[in-house]
């Protein structure tokens, strides 16, 4: 029953191929596929909102048409995935009209959500589906997708759904139980990872890769981990094959949100056991409390040491690995801007011009503060940011002056050394920049002989990673 003070969650749960399809066979995993409606629908009935990220469309297909193995040719990929994209949607929708639970089909390229009003209105249908009580199930349109428009894998999809739909969850449902320091496959002395502040501090084994009907790997979860909690999302990496894990994890911590009244996850870097009267009341927490080790510091890093409540029972959550949201996570357009775009090509801008984006009341990005530009683009497209030091760059193109060669050489070392921050939407080409770049915003138009705006780009139109802001 739903805590009168506790607030309707919005969570999305990301299902790999592996978990709906056997590797080998390609035959559904019914059975899995049924714990998980059943774990959704509780949770929807409890209140929440839930979204599934759904893989295993070509696996589908495959065994659809009877092909026993992936094959090569893309446009073969794509006409199998149209195959098993029917048949997977017709398995879902029937496994939860048994619980009486309707569900909706959402089929995404990167195209979709490069447009800022496409974007928009995939979120709006998004948030009018969990209003309408519905189970949206997302996958790639995989029929459709070439490597140029592609997520990538649907980790990183469910990331970006996750952001699109202002979620408080991603579940990362995988064939291990959490994050380990080293591949626990390999190494039977590898120490499970119970919370991560933050994932580029991680020092950690993940060589381990996706199955040979998926995409993904430990690694896609860590991006797409990355991805999520800058976007304020708490990201979960647990088993798929016990459902409801997702369940317990949840309650496990609606309890430590209650224990600590401030409702922020980013505080819970401790690991209390669960009260006997709480385990006692779930059978997602009694069935599957198992023992949990404790993160090793040299994997928390600059995190402080765990500390402990009071054991009143020995039944622990189900293991899993938490990624805590980022304490200033990116507004909805800057998220979109970073995450939804393509880069069309690089502005090298110097250290002045990036702290004055950067800054609290920050700027917008001018030409005197751009030392170069790479690729061809157009204006009102997106670009990467990278920050070099002019000083340096001077100084050693003084130091090899006359060297045709090697002052090309040492230019080229010095923008390999620069250090990507973010992206921009620009005002003008590259061709524009490239005449404009290290001039005064007043030149612009003696130049060009027009001047759209006096920025390269707009403050609005810029974006950063938190650690960068």
């Amino acid at each position: 029953m739903k805590h009168k003070d506790q607030k309707p969650l919005t969570i999305v749960i990301k299902l790999g191929t592996s978990s709906i399809c056997d590797e080998v066979t390609h035959e559904p995993r019914i059975a899995n596929m049924s714990l998980i409606v059943e774990t959704v629908v509780k949770l929807r009935r409890e209140g929440h909102r839930v979204i599934i990220v759904s893989s295993a469309a070509i696996a589908t297909g495959l065994k659809r048409l009877n092909i026993p193995k992936r094959p090569k040719h893309l446009a073969t990929v794509q006409a199998i995935a149209a195959v098993g994209q029917c048949r997977l949607i017709a398995l879902w929708d029937e496994l939860f009209r048994q619980l009486n639970q309707p569900v909706a089909q959402i089929l995404l390229t990167r195209n979709d959500i490069a447009d800022r009003a496409q974007y928009l209105n995939a979120a709006n249908t998004l948030m009018e589906l969990l209003h309408m009580g519905v189970i949206p199930i997302v996958n790639e349109n995989d029929s459709l997708s070439v490597m140029e428009i592609k997520f990538g894998d649907n980790d990183t999809l469910s990331a970006l759904t996750a952001g699109m739909a202002n979620a408080d969850y991603l579940f990362l449902m995988t064939d291990v139980d959490g994050l380990y320091t080293k591949n626990p496959r390999k190494n039977p002395d590898a120490q499970p990872i119970e919370v991560v502040t933050d994932v580029n501090q991680l020092d950690v084994d993940v060589s381990t890769g996706g199955s040979s009907v998926g995409t993904g790997g430990m690694v896609t979860k860590l991006i797409a981990a990355e991805l999520a909690t800058s976007a304020g999302v708490t990201t979960i990496i647990t088993k798929s094959s016990v459902p409801g894990n997702i369940h317990a994890i949840i309650k496990y911590l609606r309890y430590l949100r209650q224990q600590e009244g401030d409702g922020n996850d980013r505080s819970k870097t401790f690991n209390p056991t669960i009260p006997s009267d709480l385990s006692a009341s779930d059978p997602d927490i009694r069935s599957t409390a198992r023992s949990v080790t404790a993160s090793t510091d040299s994997v928390m890093h600059d995190s402080p040491s765990p500390s402990r409540a009071p054991c009143r029972t020995s039944s622990p959550p189900p293991r899993h690995t938490r990624f805590l949201p980022q304490s200033h996570p990116m507004r909805d357009r800057h998220f979109w801007i970073l995450h939804g775009l393509k880069s069309h090509g690089t502005v090298y801008i110097d250290t002045g011009a990036y702290k004055a984006i950067t800054r609290t009341n920050k700027a917008g990005l001018l030409p005197a503060g751009v030392v170069d530009v790479k690729g061809t683009f157009n204006a009102s497209e997106a670009v990467s940011l990278v920050v070099i030091d002019r000083k340096v760059l001077t100084e050693a193109e003084k130091e090899h002056q006359g060297d045709g060669e090697a002052k090309k050489a040492v230019r080229a070392t010095v923008f390999e050394d620069g250090e990507d921050v973010g992206k921009a939407i620009v005002n003008y080409s590259s061709v524009e920049i490239a005449r404009i770049m290290g001039l005064r915003s007043l030149e612009i138009e003696s130049l060009l002989g027009y001047s759209d705006s006096e920025y390269i780009a707009h403050r609005d139109n810029l974006a950063f990673a938190p650690k960068h802001v």
